[in-house]
């Protein structure tokens, strides 16, 4: 999708459909949506008054203009109550917008910068990312593809005083929404396709894109390292494992920030087999991984003044003659033992080593890992709220004033001191599981563990990286959720 800013009038543009917001309660109609309608001959308020038109967040009419406008169409949108317009709003009317301008068959979509109580730059970051989200499709694997696509998006800035900033909300809401595109499609591909060789081959791909720099180690690097949670989990499987470290290093930092994020590419459970119905999505269960790269991708382009480290401990989770056993002793990279009490239990296990390895290598100022890593945490926040866990409480203000401007629902979790007693183990330093209620606490102490005294935060992704149904910004499937949660705590 081709983006351009215009300071040209709604009734001036040249487009298949125009979309346009409508506020409720408003006894007459906003100036530019009058205009248009005075344009028509009083057509679109006859449409609107016809239907009732309420103008609820995202509801929809639209109408044809009969060449009565150089626009073949007006699609109106609601953003509901003025006084409570936020980011999410304009981006889910946006998305809502250009979605039925893209059914309807449009191709050139011109869309005004969506509300007027927020900042223009903000109103035209949330209106082009809402615009993009909404209309991601994943067709790969199909041999029809659909060609209804919208291939250019026109954004109409409110004036010529404001078309700098609009401009620039624009860029980085294109950039914040295409990496979140490039997550889904990591997601939403099968593990046939997407093993550890391949999340390797693509991070090495986009570092020569964008200029990152770039180290795959293998099994025997691995092991040089002393790897040994991370390799005791690639052990069953034939696809060899690969860790992926990526650098955005821009000459003047003023901080040091590590993401990591899980990579298991298929997890089947190891020998503690999952069940049928367990395995069938498991494919989405680097995730955490898929955001780590998109976000990686997009910081060239929004250069921050932060030195980031992306990392991911990528590997399958299978059962063999060679996988680990239950009762089983690793030895994680910085000297901690761990007993196996399931093999289901393995994020953990990978991303202590990436942990320790951020530590040892990397030395950063901060880090945050992102997984799909309990089922309970979804039993707890369910499908549509991610978990927080911190060591450190600034960095977890942070994180959640990022997950709030992203539009992404974050909640913050416990660290239950008490409960790390759940975790000892009667021949090693650490149990790998709990007991069941608490999961998802007693997997944030698990890493804790391996964090030190670095302020680390831990955000479990495992309710909403992946969609049973359509969403307001995602269409069933991966999400890419946490992608612009990040990115907006890098760039803040």
């Amino acid at each position: 999708m081709k983006i351009q800013v215009v300071s040209t009038a709604p009734t001036d543009v040249e487009a298949d459909a125009l979309v346009i917001g409508l506020p409720a309660e408003t006894k007459s109609l906003p100036p530019r949506l009058a205009a248009l309608d005075k344009r028509t001959d009083g057509f679109v308020k006859s449409v609107l008054d016809a239907e009732k038109f309420a103008a609820r967040p995202a509801q929809l009419t639209h109408v044809h203009t009969a060449g009565r406008l150089s626009a073949t169409r007006v699609v109106v949108v609601g953003l509901g109550k003025s006084r409570e317009l936020a980011a999410e709003t304009i981006r889910r009317a946006a998305a809502a917008g250009v979605r039925r301008a893209r059914d309807l068959g449009a191709r050139r979509v011109a869309i005004d910068v969506l509300g007027d109580r927020l900042p223009p730059r903000q109103r035209a970051h949330a209106t082009v990312e809402g615009a993009i989200l909404g209309t991601y499709t994943f067709d790969r694997y199909k041999r029809e593809k659909n060609d209804k696509v919208v291939a250019e998006l026109v954004v109409l800035s409110p004036d010529g005083r404001s078309t700098r900033e609009v401009g620039q909300g624009a860029r980085t809401g294109e950039v914040f929404a295409l990496a979140t595109w490039f997550a889904r499609d990591l997601v939403n591909s099968p593990a046939n396709d997407v093993h550890p060789t391949y999340l390797a081959k693509a991070a090495t791909d986009l570092a020569k894109e964008k200029g990152l720099t770039v180290e795959v180690l293998d099994r025997a690097e691995c092991q040089k390292l002393g790897m040994g949670a991370f390799l005791g989990v690639a052990a069953g499987s034939e696809q060899p494992p690969c860790f992926i470290h990526l650098t955005y290093a821009p000459a003047r930092p003023r901080k040091k920030v590590a993401i990591i994020g899980k990579g298991i590419t298929f997890d089947a459970g190891g020998l503690d087999l999952k069940t049928a119905e367990g395995m069938l999505r498991m494919k989405d269960d680097m995730s955490g991984a898929a955001a780590v790269l998109g976000v990686m991708r997009a910081l060239p382009d929004l250069k921050p003044p932060v030195e980031v480290h992306g990392l991911v401990a990528a590997t399958e989770n299978m059962p063999s003659g060679s996988a680990i056993r239950p009762g089983d002793v690793l030895k994680a990279m910085n000297g901690t033992t761990i007993e196996i009490g399931n093999t289901d239990a393995e994020g953990r296990l990978t991303l202590a080593d990436a942990i320790s390895y951020a530590n040892a290598k990397i030395k950063p100022d901060e880090m945050v890992d992102l997984a799909t890593l309990t089922g309970a945490c979804v039993v707890a926040l369910g499908p549509l709220v991610s978990g927080l866990f911190a060591n450190n409480r600034g960095l977890a203000g942070r994180l959640r004033a990022a997950a709030d401007q992203a539009g992404e629902r974050l909640w913050e979790l416990p660290l239950v001191d008490e409960y790390r007693e759940f975790l000892k183990s009667e021949v090693a330093d650490l149990n790998n599981v709990g007991p069941r209620g608490g999961g998802a606490i007693t997997a944030g102490l698990f890493l804790k563990e391996f964090a030190g005294e670095t302020p680390w935060a831990h955000i479990d992704i495992a309710g909403p990286a992946f969609s049973e149904k359509d969403l307001p910004l995602a269409p069933k499937g991966g999400t890419g959720v946490a992608v612009r949660t990040l990115l907006a705590y890098l760039t803040a």
